[in-house]
């Protein structure tokens, strides 16, 4: 199953190293080497090698989500950790930037090799998500990608629409978006290792490919987490299995052995938390992968030695870490952050006697994105065309804010944005011909972005448009209610900070007039004080039934909920985009924009 890029990759690939070489001996003395999480504005040096070695670029990212423009609010700044010790918030992200930086990135290094880790599509903005997320594809072909893994958004629309993003044709419902073109699909191959058909037991997409370049070989194996279908819907996935990272990663780097590939990257979209939000912090402080904790470090000192390097993602966290291997050797371990705010760049010295990596020479770095630098111009083109495609819906006025309404960037476990979206659910959904809903419930991974004042384009400040609206809730859930006991209430409380979300609490947001107490002093389940549970005021009974709003992926059990799964007399609704935006239109205008909600309904004891 090895595969070398398409000739049509190949010949595009040498085009622009023909070109990196020609500009070696301008941009050669630009190029400084740095060590592991060093400032922004310094680069790690690769130097280029006539002998037995050869120094081997790795660029990589991850979790870019269609954001073709820059992110707005929080989303779009990065953490710099300064000299003096304070923390510098920095605007970064964009594709028109991301694009720049890695070709800046490329120049003087006539072997380099781009790769990603999944989530580049799926829940994006409306300029993406509008159109299946073609135009990623195509900034991502415009990016000289050379391979990802595939994330769990990837299956946002199932995996028969995976499918076309990488081979190519127009969708089976909207058909073409621009006359007389065709959609060409991914230059790149989406890798899917730890995915296969139960029918068959093969992998649903390639699990590997091998990158060359006079000789030297490496082989990227990737997968993403193995509980992806706990957190995307069952419909999308019938019929596949997801298997488990390391035993996934082991057997293909296996094969490649077998193969004569010593020199092996996993693309794993799976990650950790790090020690600091800042980017460029010391992982390895103050000893060697100290500074990340999650499933990425137990994966990462699990997986075989065989494997040199792993990019990871899925947590939206930046870490340049050195984690042992389970031989003990020093191995690279990093993520980018998300939305293209970040990008790696990484040594890889290849040895070409033994057709190994030299583990003691990787070098490796995150690097901002910074909006200061020139936008490439064949991106600005792109963004430009789709955007004149996207105008006629994404400009249209949905309602009104009197400041930012934070959701993505919220730091508490209730967001202001949260709030909102689930008052506007139980707006929706509380008419007895809509579903006679009590309360409504909204999962936290559900809200996208923050709902920002400024305005976006000509709309003017605090105007909400469809396709910021459309950014918040990308994922066009169609929202139901359903009959729950009080006793399944409170299950599904306990299982936000209980089993599999235990390690990383997933707090439900909630509807106006349904409070309760979160103790965070205490462990598990009895986070949740149950005598504090209330609706308008009055103690949840066990024994009585509710009427509950969520959206299709909560009914279905998604972020381990799998108590919602139990529930009965299911009424589908409208999709939860349409719910949200027919409660602006209704309860803001000009002269009476919505306030952020107070976000008080959930009491936290730290």
């Amino acid at each position: 199953m090895s595969a070398t890029p398409p000739n049509h990759r190949a010949a595009k690939r040498n085009r622009r190293v023909l070109a990196a070489a020609a500009g070696l001996a301008t941009v050669g003395a630009l190029i400084a080497a740095m060590p592991a999480g060093a400032a922004s504005g310094e680069r790690t040096a690769h130097r280029p090698h006539h002998g037995r070695t050869v120094d081997v670029q790795l660029l990589s990212f991850n979790d870019l989500h269609g954001n073709l423009e820059p992110p707005a609010g929080s989303a779009g700044n990065v953490s710099e950790i300064q000299h003096d010790g304070t923390v510098k918030s920095i605007p970064a992200g964009g594709v028109e930037y991301l694009a720049t930086s890695l070709r800046t990135a490329r120049q003087g290094n006539p072997y380099s090799v781009t790769a990603a880790a999944g989530d580049l599509v799926g829940a994006s903005p409306l300029l993406s998500g509008l159109f299946h997320d073609e135009p990623t594809i195509e900034a991502l072909n415009k990016l000289d990608l050379d391979v990802t893994g595939v994330g769990n958004h990837e299956f946002d629309e199932g995996a028969v629409e995976l499918a076309r993003l990488q081979n190519g044709g127009c969708h089976p419902t909207d058909g073409c978006y621009e006359e007389g073109k065709e959609f060409e699909g991914a230059d790149f191959p989406y890798l899917a290792a730890n995915v296969t058909k139960e029918s068959t037991g093969r992998p649903i997409l390639k699990p590997y490919t091998v990158w060359e370049k006079d000789g030297v070989k490496i082989g990227f194996i990737g997968v993403t987490l193995e509980g992806t279908p706990d957190i995307v819907s069952a419909g999308g996935i019938k019929g596949l299995a997801f298997h488990d990272e390391v035993e996934t990663i082991d057997k293909y780097a296996r094969e490649l052995d077998r193969k004569g590939v010593k020199s092996i990257v996993a693309l794993i979209h799976e990650g950790g938390s790090p020690a600091s939000t800042s980017y460029n912090y010391d992982c390895d402080s103050p000893g060697a992968g100290d500074g990340i904790s999650g499933p990425i470090a137990d994966i990462a000192k699990n997986i075989t030695p065989r494997v040199d390097a792993l990019v990871t993602g899925h947590t939206h966290q930046a870490y340049v870490c050195t984690i042992p291997d389970p031989s003990g050797k020093p191995r690279m371990v990093t993520s980018a952050s998300s939305y293209g705010k970040l990008y790696t760049d990484t040594t890889l010295t290849y040895d070409r006697r033994t057709k190994d990596i030299v583990r003691t020479a990787v070098k490796s770095a995150n690097h901002v994105v910074s909006r200061d630098q020139a936008k490439a111009q064949d991106m600005t083109d792109l963004i430009t065309r789709w955007n004149k495609l996207a105008a006629p819906i994404a400009s249209r006025p949905q309602g009104f804010i009197s400041a930012d309404i934070n959701g993505r960037g919220a730091t508490t476990p209730e967001k202001p944005l949260g709030d909102l979206i689930a008052d506007a659910q139980l707006a929706g959904l509380a008419p007895a011909d809509k579903g006679g809903a009590q309360l409504a419930l909204m999962n936290p991974g559900g809200i996208r972005a923050d709902l920002v004042h400024k305005a976006s384009g000509s709309e003017g400040d605090g105007v909400v448009t469809y396709g910021e609206a459309f950014t918040v809730q990308p994922f066009t859930n169609m929202m139901n209610v359903v009959d729950l006991t009080g006793a399944q209430l409170i299950t599904t409380l306990q299982q936000q900070v209980s089993g599999p979300n235990e390690a990383s609490p997933k707090i439900l947001q909630v509807s106006e007039g349904f409070t309760y107490t979160l103790d965070l002093t205490k462990t598990g389940a009895d986070r949740i004080v149950v005598d504090s549970v209330k609706l308008n005021g009055e103690a949840i009974v066990p024994s009585k039934t509710y009427r509950v709003a969520m959206n299709e992926f909560l009914a279905g059990g998604g972020d381990g909920f799998s108590v919602l799964k139990e529930h009965t007399n299911k009424l589908v609704g409208a999709s939860d985009l349409d719910v949200f935006n027919a409660y602006l239109a209704a309860n803001s205008s000009a002269d009476a924009p919505i306030a952020p909600p107070k976000a008080d309904r959930i009491t936290v004891v730290q």
